[in-house]
C-alpha cells in the first residue's frame, strides 16, 4: 500500500475503560509514530501488573512522544519507555518538564518501597528517571512547532494544572488532518489557573471523560462548602485531614485558606503541608504566576503572597510530618496522596481515622480500588499499615475542587469545534462515564463520539 492509500490511525493501549494510564499512539499515513502521554494505570487492583506489562508497540520505533501534562497518570511510565528502547525526543511546556522531574523521582521511591515489601523487582529505578530528561525538549504554547517531516504540533492552555496542554497535531498528509488531543481538561473557572481553550478547527479528538456522567458545585457553592466543613471540623477541636494531590490540588487549597484566614472566614489554626512533592510543586507555581488568571494574578500583584499565611508551616522532613500528630487541638493537614494510595496521608489516615472528633475531607477523583474511593463510599473498615482501621473520623467530599470538567462542561467544550468536526474518541473515564458523555455528544450536538476500546486501532478516515 502507498503512502497517498494508508489513513493516520490511533491504538489506544491504555487510558480508556479507566481515567489512569493515558497512552496514546498515533501513526500517520508515512508511517510517522508518535507516542502522546505514557501514564500509570492507578487505584485498580490489577494496576501494578497492567504496569508491568510489555507496551504493544517497540518503544524503539516511536518518533517521538508528547505529554499534556505532568501527572502520574500521564508521566508515571515514561521511565519504563526509555529503559526499553525510546530514544526519540519527549515534548511538553517547561512547566510540565519540572513538575514532571518532582512526580517521576517521587514515584521511584514508591515504587522501590513497593517492590521491598513484595519481594520483587521495582517498574523502574531511581537511576532510571534522570536519562529520560535528557530526551526532553521543551515547548511555548502557541508555537506551531514541526516534530518529524510531516507532523507538526500546536499546544493550548488546558487549565488542567500548571503547564497543562491540550496538543493539537497536524498531519502533512493530503487532507491536512488535525487531531486535538485534549488530555485533562481543567474545571474553569478554576481559583488560580486560566481557563481552557476552545477547540476549533480540527477533524478528530481524542477526549477526557473522567466526570462526564455527573457535574460539581460551582465556585461560590464549592467555596462555600469547603468553608462550612472547615468550620465545622474545627469546632469539634480534632484534626482535618485532606488528602490532596501534590499539583494543583495543594496549590489550590492554600489559595483558598488563605483568603479565609486573612479575611477571617476561619479559626487561625496551624495548617500544615505535610507533602514533600507538594512543597517543590507550590515553588514551581510561585515562579509561573504568568500563567495564572488575571484575578489571581492581580491578587499577587497587590501585596498578597497566596502561599504563606499565618498559621501556615511546610513539613519537609519525616521527623516534622511525625511531631504533627503530636500537637495538641484543631489543626488542618494537607498531605499526599490525593486517592490516599501512597504517601504521608497514610499515616495520619492511620492515626486520625479512628478518632469521632476528626475530618476526611476528600477533594478529588477517587479510582475504583484506592482507598479513598473505599472511604468515599462509606466503609467503615480499612486495612493501613497491617492493621484493621474503624473509621469513626467524618468522612467528607467536594467534587468541585477537581480539577476535571464536569459533564455539562465537557459537551459545552465539545461544541466550540467547528463543523469540521468527524469524530470524538472519549477515554480517560471510567466506562458508564465514557459511554455516557459519547452519548450526550451524539443526541446533543449530533458530532459522532464513542468510547474505544483497548489494543483497538482505528483508522482515520
Amino acid at each position: 500500500m502507498n503512502e497517498s492509500q494508508q489513513k493516520p490511525s490511533i491504538l489506544f493501549a491504555t487510558g480508556v475503560g479507566t481515567v489512569t494510564g493515558a497512552n496514546f499512539l498515533l501513526e500517520t499515513p508515512a508511517g510517522t509514530k508518535i507516542l502522546i502521554d505514557c501514564g500509570m494505570v492507578q487505584g485498580e487492583r490489577v494496576a501494578q501488573e497492567e504496569n508491568r506489562e510489555k507496551f504493544p508497540y517497540d518503544p524503539a520505533s516511536i518518533d517521538a512522544l508528547l505529554i499534556t501534562h505532568a501527572h502520574l497518570d500521564h508521566v508515571g511510565r515514561i521511565p519504563k519507555l526509555v529503559k526499553e528502547g525510546y530514544k526519540g525526543p519527549i515534548y511538553s511546556t517547561s512547566q510540565t518538564k519540572q513538575l514532571a522531574e518532582l512526580v517521576l523521582a517521587d514515584a521511584a521511591g514508591i515504587l522501590a518501597e513497593e517492590a521491598r515489601r513484595e519481594g520483587r523487582d521495582p517498574l523502574y529505578l531511581a537511576t532510571d528517571v534522570p536519562p529520560v530528561f535528557l530526551q526532553w525538549k521543551t515547548v511555548e504554547y502557541h508555537t506551531q512547532t514541526e516534530i518529524a517531516p510531516d507532523v507538526s504540533i500546536y499546544l493550548k492552555d488546558a487549565g488542567h494544572i500548571l503547564g497543562s496542554t491540550m496538543i493539537e497535531v497536524t498531519l502533512k498528509d493530503s487532507q491536512g488532518t488535525k487531531i486535538l488531543f485534549t488530555g485533562d481538561l481543567g474545571n474553569s473557572p478554576a481559583p488560580l489557573l486560566r481557563d481552557t481553550e476552545t477547540v476549533g478547527d480540527v477533524d478528530y479528538m481524542v477526549m477526557e471523560s473522567c466526570y462526564g456522567d455527573r457535574n460539581h458545585e460551582d465556585r461560590e457553592t464549592r467555596s462555600a462548602e469547603l468553608e462550612n466543613i472547615i468550620k465545622a471540623a474545627l469546632a469539634r477541636g480534632g484534626t482535618l485531614v485532606i488528602p490532596a494531590f501534590s499539583i494543583d490540588r495543594t496549590q489550590v487549597l492554600l489559595y483558598e485558606l488563605n483568603n479565609m484566614v486573612e479575611q477571617g472566614r476561619i479559626p487561625s489554626v496551624p495548617i500544615f503541608v505535610d507533602s514533600p512533592m507538594g512543597i517543590k510543586a507550590t515553588d514551581v507555581y510561585r515562579d509561573s504566576i504568568e500563567l495564572f488568571n488575571p484575578a489571581a494574578q492581580a491578587q499577587i500583584r497587590n501585596g498578597d503572597d497566596i502561599f504563606d499565611f499565618p498559621k501556615l508551616q511546610y513539613t519537609m522532613s519525616q521527623g516534622e510530618s511525625r511531631s504533627i500528630e503530636h500537637l495538641q487541638g484543631a489543626k488542618i493537614i494537607l498531605a499526599g496522596s490525593g486517592m490516599s494510595v501512597g504517601g504521608r496521608v497514610i499515616s495520619h489516615e492511620e492515626r486520625f481515622l479512628p478518632d469521632a472528633t476528626s475530618t476526611l475531607l476528600l477533594v478529588g477523583y477517587q479510582s475504583p480500588g484506592s482507598l479513598g474511593r473505599a472511604l468515599a463510599d462509606g466503609t467503615k473498615k480499612v486495612h493501613i499499615h497491617g492493621q484493621d482501621i474503624t473509621v469513626r473520623a467524618h468522612i467528607e467530599t467536594i467534587y468541585g475542587y477537581s480539577a476535571h470538567k464536569d459533564g455539562d462542561h465537557l459537551v459545552e467544550f465539545v461544541a466550540t469545534a467547528t463543523d469540521r468536526l468527524k469524530q470524538v474518541y472519549v477515554a480517560m473515564g471510567e466506562p458508564g462515564a465514557s459511554m455516557h458523555l459519547a452519548q450526550r455528544l451524539n443526541d446533543e450536538l449530533r458530532v459522532k463520539a464513542m468510547m474505544p476500546e483497548r489494543l483497538k486501532r482505528y483508522e482515520l478516515k
